[in-house]
């Protein structure tokens, strides 16, 4: 933005910069312009290190400077200093490269077009959502993979093993069951990591990985930047949203890059409540996947809240107005190398991860039915699980889909597998557990991010608008004869 200097001197922007590098006096191992540069657009580190640098006096007078420019335009600074930067780079580029007339633009900038224009990026989006998510994801991973590690594997060798084993070792059934019981460590914990959730997570970040390597995530950034303005986002929410179908604790993490107090709330409330994770994505999908019209129910409900809670969300959460400027890296063939690296590394620090927690949950679950503790919350959520008109067994499923969602979603997995649930309580059930509350690691994420009176409210929210959307859903499908 060196260049931007040359404008004429009545510029706001130069003078507040001129201002605040003649007000610095510290070492800040950068150049000062680059200081008074984030210091406009409001960087917390910055703002923090040049108050323990400078004096009282000076960190006063610079804030004052901010405010004033800020105040002076309509734009975000942010903006408007990228849109410097980009006038400084065209005229660089105009006066060192040299155009051929008549060259055509190279398929690969052809191909960025397409994607990045809404008539031809909508449809190509919902191809690789369809072939990556539900026929990859949903089909391969959740189905044939889960069906043989958990049918072939576990049911018919390992878990009769198991509980063979352990009835010769343990004669007391109360300790038994804390390895070989219903709720056992081995038996339903470790099943559940392995059998259920190591597949699917495997598959999705084996998708995650091919579309971050070919450079689609920027311009799928772009391409509902429009989308996302109407709910007090921007494009580059794109990259903590998408990372929330991986974990959404990770993602609540990566919400902190987004410019604006404003953006994080309301991104670490869409987390919560409408993101599912991977692993609980992937078993619905298969829970789903044999009813395309429920799964179809399910996809748009919650498409639908995802967009009418963030808008609402919006208009009620104060602040500034969203900006978004990017720059597009370009396509390329996803190296198969860095694939597998990638995939590699995710999916063992998310097994690395997964497992102690299912296998606490085990412990918490049997400790729970023994003391009494489980089965009295047991009893407190049938009362809100009767009122979407669901069976009282699918409480226990929303009690342990807490420790984890994707707990919960394999939970459902049994009920359906038991016939315990029919098409439209599927639905209902599925709905309501993917905006139930997150798992214990999100909310106290949330909690550490956003601190404990927004982490609280937005977990209290979350828990009442979950049931209250599963009891409109129920009703829709009763009062339109619907049955899936």
């Amino acid at each position: 933005m060196h260049g931007t200097k040359d404008k004429a001197a009545g510029d706001f922007l130069e003078i507040s910069l001129e201002r605040i590098e003649t007000l610095l006096k510290g070492d800040y191992n950068i150049s000062r312009r680059a200081v008074a540069l984030l210091l406009l657009q409001g960087d917390d580190e910055l703002t923090s290190l040049t108050t323990a640098t400078e004096s009282p006096e000076t960190s006063v007078e610079i804030a004052e400077i901010a405010a004033r420019t800020k105040a002076h335009y309509q734009e975000p600074l942010a903006y408007l200093i990228a849109l410097r930067r980009q006038e400084e780079v065209n005229r660089i580029v105009k006066e060192t490269v040299e155009y051929r007339p008549g060259t055509k633009l190279p398929l690969r900038e052809r191909l960025s077009r397409i994607m990045t224009n809404p008539v031809t990026g909508t449809p190509l989006l919902f191809l690789i959502l369809y072939f990556g998510l539900y026929k990859f994801v949903g089909g391969f991973g959740a189905g044939t993979l889960v069906d043989f590690l958990e049918i072939d594997l576990f049911e018919k060798i390992v878990n009769p093993f198991v509980e063979r084993t352990f009835a010769l070792l343990i004669p007391w059934p109360v300790f038994r069951d804390l390895f070989a019981g219903d709720y056992g460590i081995i038996t339903l914990g470790i099943r559940y990591a392995v059998a259920l959730i190591l597949p699917i997570v495997t598959t999705f970040f084996l998708v995650f990985a091919v579309i971050e390597d070919t450079g689609y995530l920027p311009r799928l950034a772009l391409l509902i930047d429009r989308i996302f303005k109407k709910i007090g986002l921007t494009g580059r929410a794109v990259i903590p949203i998408v990372l929330g179908l991986g974990c959404g604790t990770m993602a609540t993490m990566v919400t902190r890059t987004l410019p604006t107090k404003r953006e994080r709330v309301i991104a670490t409330l869409l987390l919560a409540l409408a993101v599912p994770c991977s692993a609980q994505m992937g078993v619905i999908l298969g829970l789903l996947a044999g009813s395309p019209k429920a799964l179809l129910v399910w996809a748009v409900v919650v498409i639908t809240i995802f967009i009418l809670v963030g808008y609402f969300a919006s208009m009620i959460i104060p602040g500034d107005e969203p900006s978004f400027y990017m720059e597009i890296p370009p396509l390329r063939l996803p190296n198969l190398n860095n694939i597998f690296t990638k995939t590699y590394a995710r999916v063992k620090w998310y097994f690395v991860e997964i497992l102690p927690m299912f296998i606490l949950a085990s412990v918490l679950i049997w400790f729970g039915q023994l003391s009494g503790l489980f089965r009295l919350l047991t009893k407190v959520l049938e009362h809100p699980v009767r009122w979407i008109g669901l069976p009282d067994n699918t409480a226990v499923a929303f009690l342990f889909g807490f420790f984890r969602r994707d707990y919960g979603a394999a939970g459902l997995y049994d009920l359906k597998k038991a016939g315990l649930l029919s098409g439209n309580q599927l639905v209902v059930a599925c709905i309501t557990l993917t905006l139930f509350l997150p798992c214990v690691a999100q909310f106290l994420m949330n909690v550490k991010e956003r601190g404990w009176k927004t982490g609280l409210a937005i977990s209290i929210f979350v828990l009442f608008f979950s049931f209250s959307a599963g009891y409109f859903v129920s009703q829709v499908l009763g009062l339109l004869g619907v049955y899936l």
